[in-house]
Order: structure tokens, then sequence, then C-alpha cells
């Protein structure tokens, strides 16, 4: 068949033997006159009948195209003759004639009001299809909750109806409520509000079936639900559609779709079409509503993993630095804690640690340990009982991995500060002098985590710092950091000294700051493990005298 927009009374190659019976035919003789018709051919040519002039019931193109054939030289075994097309009304006809041996022509007539139909609604498909996929492509473009809430309010009020309402689930009492005026704004807020108020949204709400929209009475409406910007008022609203919006397991909400005027009432065809919307937005905002659950469950777990910050006790500066082993990471397997005392007099308890490994388990055992030390800070002015504590604790989980720690108590005496300091399988810690001389606290001790009760042994050493000098916890990762030229030189422990040393006479956060920055230069982009540094600084007993003449400056021995 050709296409609708050749010219009235053009030619078809399509044989009649396609046609099926059921089409409209009628048999003409070569006079014109009509010698029979089926009551398809009635309907379709108001005022056919036999006997009567094809002229006279007929278009002019369908008279001329049998005036042409009935005229021509008869030939029985020719086959079917071409199709010739015109208007009957406002159907697009596809006649095609069939010659018999007395001269007459039979007709068989194609009405394409089908095809153009099925073709309207090929169309209509093919909008809706751009529309979803126009909605999957934004709505899963984003994993904020409040934005995929905004962006299916204004989708559905530009394709689906005059203002769209979404409702989110619900929090305590309240319920996130988004609305939107087809080319308006769109509105947000929390409300307060029973779902039973508005036909059908109680039951949306819980993931049962829409109901049809020809059962909601729009006068029922409540004025939440309307939009600020519909113009027309609650009282023009023609007519509403209520439609669950499914979740991953649990429903994710409803959306009310408004039109205005009681024509434009939503068919079958438009209502199904808005629930496959809804499955695209309900899976969108479920996607959301778990992404954001997971970070909030991520930052609450993290928040209590990271490193706490450090600041000044007891008139005695503390400063730490962290760094993960992988740039995607913010936790691992080092750790450090600082345990303020009551009292100024009293020892404040500080420690620093490395699990064996790195990423998230070791994360979480890090966690453990860290919260298995402070239920035994009451054995902290022990650090072999605590730490013989400590290895039961470890020796009776399920977990294989060790820990080597670092632990100082530390305590105030006038201008110095004096420290116990030990090491459990973990480098000494080290002593950053006044004049630049780095030393080394001998202390020595064995893994955590390893070998039974009896087998935990550990040398406690006694420090005192001087006015501005510091005591530096790190853990290996920063010694065995490999970087350099070619990427496969250890930062070791020399390199350390001399940085440290560089450091000489530096407030605790400056000498720590200064230590990440040379280690992390060290490694430039290579691969590196977990790395941890805490500094333990006497205070200066005076100031320098800032550039005004009259403010504190930086401290000075």
């Amino acid at each position: 068949m050709k296409s609708p927009t050749e010219p009235v009374g053009s030619r078809s190659a399509r044989p009649a033997a396609d046609l099926g019976a059921t089409y409209p035919s009628v048999t003409v003789d070569g006079a014109g006159r009509v010698l029979s018709c089926s009551d398809e051919a009635g309907a379709l040519l108001e005022g056919v009948r036999t006997g009567a002039l094809l002229a006279d019931v007929a278009p002019s193109w369908l008279a001329e195209a049998h005036a042409d054939i009935a005229g021509a030289p008869t030939d029985v075994g020719a086959g079917p003759s071409a199709a010739v097309r015109g208007r009957i009304g406002e159907a697009t006809v596809d006649a095609f004639p069939s010659r018999a041996a007395d001269g007459g022509v039979s007709w068989r007539l194609v009405d394409d009001r089908e095809l153009r139909n099925v073709r309207a609604e090929l169309a209509r498909e093919r909008v809706r299809s751009q529309i979803l996929r126009e909605v999957s492509s934004e709505l899963l473009a984003s994993l904020n909750v409040n934005r995929c809430m905004e962006a299916t309010a204004r989708m559905a009020a530009a394709h689906l109806a005059d203002a769209a309402v979404v409702v989110g689930v619900r929090s305590g009492r309240m319920y996130p409520v988004t609305r939107c005026v087809t080319g308006g704004p769109v509105e947000q807020e929390k409300v307060e509000l029973d779902p039973e108020s508005m036909p059908g949204l109680a039951e949306a709400l819980a993931g049962f079936p829409p109901v049809p929209s020809r059962w909601i009475d729009p006068g029922l409406v409540p004025d939440w639900v309307v939009p600020e910007q519909f113009t027309a008022g609650r009282a023009q609203i023609g007519s509403i559609v209520v439609v669950p919006l499914p979740g991953h397991g649990l429903p994710a909400g409803a959306i009310v779709l408004l039109r205005q005027s009681r024509e434009a009432v939503f068919s079958e065809a438009e209502e199904a079409f808005v629930r496959l919307f809804a499955v695209r937005a309900g899976v969108a905002l479920s996607s959301a509503r778990v992404y954001a659950e997971q970070v909030h469950i991520t930052d609450v777990l993290m928040r209590e993993l990271l490193p706490p910050a450090l600041k000044s006790v007891h008139g005695i500066d503390y400063s730490g630095r962290y760094r993960a082993a992988s740039a995607t990471d913010r936790i691992g397997g080092d750790f450090y804690d600082v345990y303020p005392a009551d009292s100024d007099d009293a020892e404040t308890f500080v420690v620093l640690g490395d699990v064996c490994g790195k990423g998230l388990e070791a994360a979480v055992l890090t966690g453990k340990i860290r919260n298995t030390i402070e239920a035994l800070l009451p054995f902290a002015a022990d650090h072999l009982k605590l730490l013989t504590l400590l290895n039961n604790a470890l020796l009776s989980s399920r977990h294989s991995r060790f820990v080597t720690l670092a632990l100082a108590s530390v305590r105030r005496e006038g201008s110095r500060v004096r420290l116990r300091v030990s090491s459990a399988g973990h480098p000494a810690p080290l002593i950053l002098r006044a004049d630049g001389r780095v030393e080394e606290v001998d202390t020595r001790g064995v893994l955590i985590g390893v070998l039974p009760t009896d087998g935990v042994t550990i040398t406690t050493a006694a420090v005192d710092l001087a006015p501005g000098e510091t005591c530096l916890l790190y853990s290996d990762g920063v010694t065995e950091a490999r970087g350099g030229p070619l990427g496969d030189v250890m930062f070791g422990e020399q390199r350390l000294h001399n940085t440290l040393s560089e450091c000489a006479g530096l407030p605790a956060e400056a000498v720590t700051e200064r230590l990440q920055m040379v280690a992390t230069q060290w490694v430039g982009d290579g691969p590196h493990d977990d790395t941890a540094v805490l500094a333990i600084t006497a205070p200066p007993t005076s100031h320098h005298v800032a550039v005004d003449g009259h403010t504190r400056g930086r401290f000075a021995s």
C-alpha cells in the first residue's frame, strides 16, 4: 500500500488476492450500474444499492477509474489491475479492481482508518517511550532524594497532567511533599497530614494498586494537595489520579496528578502510562533513599572510626595526623587516641596503634581495639596489665590479626613534662630535643594478639621533656613508605630523624603537619600503607612579641 500522501486517484500495484473477504466490495457492470454490493460497502458508500449508477453513489475518482477499466479491452487471463486511491468521506480508500468475463468489474474497497489509528497509536507509544527514557535518564542521574522528588513532580506535570504532587515516605509524623504546576516552579515542604484525607492516597502509600480516577471526587481533595500556582483553583479540578511509587521491597511514596478540565479525564491508556512512569520514578526514589541511608550509616560509623581531633590538654600540646592507604578510603588500620586525665596532676593516657592489614576490615578491628582500650582505661597506669588484658581479648575473638601499640602516660610537672612510654611490637617513639637532636626511646615489647598471656612482655621507659621539646609516636607506614625518583626507596628512619630535627622548637601541630607533608611528597602518587603520627609537646615558657608589639606571638623557650 502506498503512503497516504499519494495524490487522489493514484494507482497502487497491491494485488487484490491479498485482500480478505471482509473488506467492502461492489460489482459494477460495463455501463457503470451496480450489480451487487456487500453490507460493508453499503456502510462505506452512502446510497449504494443494486441497480444504482456508480457515478451517483460513489466519488468521482472511483467512477472514473471504473470507466477506464470497463472501457479497456477485455483480457480474462490477465492479472488484477492496479488499485486506485482516493477519499470517501474522512477515510482514504484503496480500491482494487478485478475484471470479469462479461466486462463487469468487482471493486474491493480497503479503508485505511484502522491503519491510521494504528499509526497514531504507534506515534503515541513512541512519544511515551521517549518520555520514559527521559524520565529514567534524569531521575537515575541523581541519588539525592529531594532532587529526585523535584524531578518526578516536574516531569509528571510536564507530560502527564496540569499539576503533580509527590508524597514521600513518612518521617515521624511528617511527610515530604513536592508540588509542581506545568511550567511553574517546584514547591517542597514537610507536611503533617492524614493520608486518609486524600482519596486513594493511603492505599497508594501502602503499595496497593491505584484507585481508578473516575472513582475519586475532586471535591474531596484537601488543601495541602493543591499547588499554590494551580490558578484555576480547587473547584475547577476535573480529574485526579493517585498512583503508588513502587520501591525496593517497600513503597517509595505516591504521586497525585491533577487536571483542571472535566473534559480532560484520564483514559485507561493514560492511567496505564502513569503507572509505567511511577515504576521508574519509584525505583529512582527508592535508590536515592537507600543511598542516603547508607551515607548516613557510613557517616555515623566513620565518626567513630576516624582518629579524633587533638588539642591541648592540661597545658600539654597534642597533635595527630592520619592518612589512609587508599585515596578513596578515609579509614584503615592505623589509629591514635588521647584520653585526658581528670586533673592536672594525673596522667593523660596516649595510644597509637597499627592493626595488621588495611582497608575496611582492618578499620573494623581498629574500632574494636579502640573500644576495648577505652574500657580498660582503669588499668592505664599499668601498661603491662592493660596490654595483657587487651591480648586476652584479641586471642578470644574470631580475628586472627594482631596489633602493635605505642603507649604513653603523660603528666606535667611545672615547666617540664614527664612521660612513661611503652612499645608493644611498635617502632620506638622519638624525642625531639630543643637543640634539634633526635633520640629514640629505649622501649620494646611483643606484638599484641599473637602470644598467650604469659608471653606478653614490655619495657617501659621514663622520659622528660623540657619546654618546647616533643615526643613523636608514629606508625611504620611512615618509614616504610616507598618513593623517591624511581619510587622504590623507603622513606626510612634516618630521613624521618632528619625531618623531625628540622622541626625543633615548633608547636605540635606544625611538627605533625611537616612530617606528613614530607612523607606524602616522598611517596607521590605511588602506593603506600596507612600512616599515623602523634606529637606530644611540652609548652614553651615564654612568648615572642607579635609584629604589632603588643599581642602574644609564637612561643619561645
